[in-house]
């Protein structure tokens, strides 16, 4: 105990017996003096001046060490102070909707990609009444009977059984709102993870076709679809004549595990056979090869060029109208027709396309729609207009066929 006394700082050394005590004698008196407040309501006035060491100060102190020791001693009595919920964002909600199922009541939510082995059956779940699912176009195009989509009150199932290093993909599923009978996704809940069946035997995602054409366009990205299997997996693009290596850089072709290697500005020096190598502890195994062909037209609403056939026509004869469109090799056309003999009598109408080489690797798709009328009539006289429509637009043409 420190006290001041004459100016000194004198310490005073109390033995623990003593202090015991004096604890002991001060609990007694604040009890007696709490019985006595709930007795006498004028206590101020009945009960004389505290001594300094029976305080009220000293009672909540001693009893705030009791509390304190007490809790202490005994944590699971300690007073659990209620804890409000934390707010849960809709981002939050969004990382849990798709989820793998691991075993009977267990699950893994889903990140940007997941790596799992082929061969075991995989079950994916996605909350939600009304919802829509996408999964690798391969797993379509063969009409797969492994996969299957259950879907039930409160979640959606997709469950794809002995998967293999080609079911490598996206898989997402999304909420599909309804307005009345008209409905569309949800942008804001749309989830998806890339799935890497990781196979040593097959380091690229295997592929139905043998030889794939990738065409060289001068105003965007090309990409060399070699992907992989594994991510951890590096993989090299290589010309196959002249034989050469073509090194990967940041600027102008990058290797991404999901898509392949991607050429970012594409020139016809790049055109030719090409090929993707990988190794992993063993062989170097080769992807399918591919033949990059350099396209020059521009892109836009189809170039539309409109014929006759023959130029003089006569009652009788027999006239062939074709509508012609030049554009990029993978772009497709659809054709409309509006003729004078529309609706009363019939005529043919054949789809046709091809791809033709310009030379220099220079490559255009020709798309064809032709117009067969027979045995020409006079109400087949008149104005023919053909439609041709792409993604970028659409082209209207006319021409005149008089009776000669």
């Amino acid at each position: 105990i420190a006290n001041r006394k004459e100016g000194r700082n004198i310490l005073h050394f109390v033995p623990a017996e003593i202090k015991v005590e004096e604890e002991k004698k001060t609990r007694l008196n604040c009890a007696h003096l709490e019985e006595v407040g709930r007795i006498f309501f004028f206590s101020a006035f009945l009960l004389p001046q505290l001594p300094p060491s029976v305080s009220p100060g000293s009672c909540q102190a001693t009893k705030r060490k009791k509390d304190a020791a007490e809790s202490s001693a005994h944590p699971g009595g300690k007073r659990a102070r209620a804890r409000q919920p934390a707010l849960t964002s809709r981002k939050g909600k969004s990382q849990s909707l798709l989820t793998q199922v691991l075993d009977k009541g267990r699950f893994l939510r889903l990140g940007p990609s997941t790596t799992l082995t082929p061969g075991k059956s995989v079950e994916l779940r996605c909350k939600g009444t009304n919802i829509g699912w996408s999964y690798p176009t391969y797993l379509d195009t063969f009409n797969d009977s492994r996969l299957s989509i259950k879907h039930s009150d409160k979640y959606s199932q997709l469950v794809l059984t002995s998967p293999s290093a080609a079911d490598t993909g996206s898989y997402s599923c999304w909420v599909i709102v309804c307005d009345g009978t008209e409905c569309q996704r949800d942008q804001d809940r749309t989830y998806a993870s890339y799935v890497y069946f990781t196979d040593k035997e097959n380091l690229f995602v295997p592929s139905a076709i043998h030889f794939e054409i990738v065409y060289l366009r001068p105003d965007k990205p090309a990409v060399v679809p070699c992907r992989v299997t594994d991510p951890q997996v590096e993989a090299s693009l290589h010309r196959e004549v002249p034989p050469e290596e073509i090194t990967a850089n940041q600027t102008l072709l990058t290797f991404d595990p999901t898509k392949g290697f991607i050429l970012r500005n594409p020139s016809a020096d790049l055109q030719g056979v090409f090929y993707c190598k990988a190794a992993s502890k063993g062989t170097p195994q080769i992807s399918t090869k591919y033949e990059l062909l350099y396209v020059e037209v521009p892109s836009g609403a189809p170039f539309v060029s409109l014929g006759a056939s023959p130029e003089m026509v006569r009652g009788g004869d027999n006239v062939n109208v074709t509508c012609t469109v030049l554009g990029e090799p993978e772009e497709d056309v659809s054709f409309s027709w509006s003729y004078p003999g529309q609706d009363k009598r019939p005529v043919h109408i054949q789809t046709l396309g091809r791809l033709v080489n310009r030379g220099m690797g220079h490559t255009t798709r020709v798309s064809q729609s032709i117009l067969s009328v027979e045995n020409m009539q006079t109400i087949d006289f008149g104005n023919y207009i053909c439609k041709a429509k792409n993604l970028n637009g659409e082209t209207i043409v006319m021409t005149k066929i008089a009776s000669s």
